[in-house]
């Protein structure tokens, strides 16, 4: 097993840690729970940069790679729902664009066709992150000089959410017309 896919199977299993930190009653949780996350976040990085650079892209980090980051953004989301942190909606329209864009890609596949990850999909994970990271820390610091950070964060992210999902449904639709 390369050292990409190593990082991907630590992505998954931080999945869990994250959350122990996060939904219970520890000093410090939900700070070691952002700082859990964001490793997490930058191993996604990591792994998609050395298998790309070492030319050791494999099937099982094809599959791993985007389950774990599905794991991670999905269970990061559902525990600030869970912890009034953020509504359940945005949860719902999230999720709702990783199945149908994952559904498209598993039709492309079986078609023997790769949609590659757009711009969009990219900003899409990053502002994810981003706005996740800035929930957690409560919008520290911009909570110090009154700037609702987090709020506008989610709401680029929930943006990118939608327009990534209609860009790769858009720009695939040919596969969708098909059989």
């Amino acid at each position: 097993m390369n050292l990409a896919n190593k990082l991907t199977i630590v992505r998954i299993f931080l999945v869990p840690v994250f959350m122990i930190f996060l939904l219970n009653e520890i000093t410090y949780g939900v700070y070691i729970a952002a700082f859990v996350f964001t490793v997490a976040a930058i191993t996604d990085t990591l792994d998609g940069y050395i298998a790309r650079s070492r030319n050791q892209v494999t099937k099982f980090g094809k599959f791993m790679d985007p389950l774990a980051d599905k794991l991670l953004v999905t269970a990061a989301l559902v525990c600030l729902v869970q912890m009034d942190q953020l509504p359940a909606w945005i949860v719902v329209v999230i999720i709702s664009r990783e199945y149908a864009i994952s559904i498209l890609r598993a039709v492309a596949a079986s078609e023997g066709i790769v949609i590659a990850a757009s711009v969009y999909g990219k900003l899409k994970t990053i502002t994810q992150i981003v706005a996740i990271i800035a929930i957690l820390l409560d919008n520290y610091p911009f909570s110090l000089i009154g700037f609702p950070f987090s709020t506008i964060a989610l709401w680029i992210a929930v943006i990118l959410t939608i327009v990534s999902g209609v860009d790769y449904i858009y720009l695939n639709r040919h596969i969708l017309k098909q059989g």
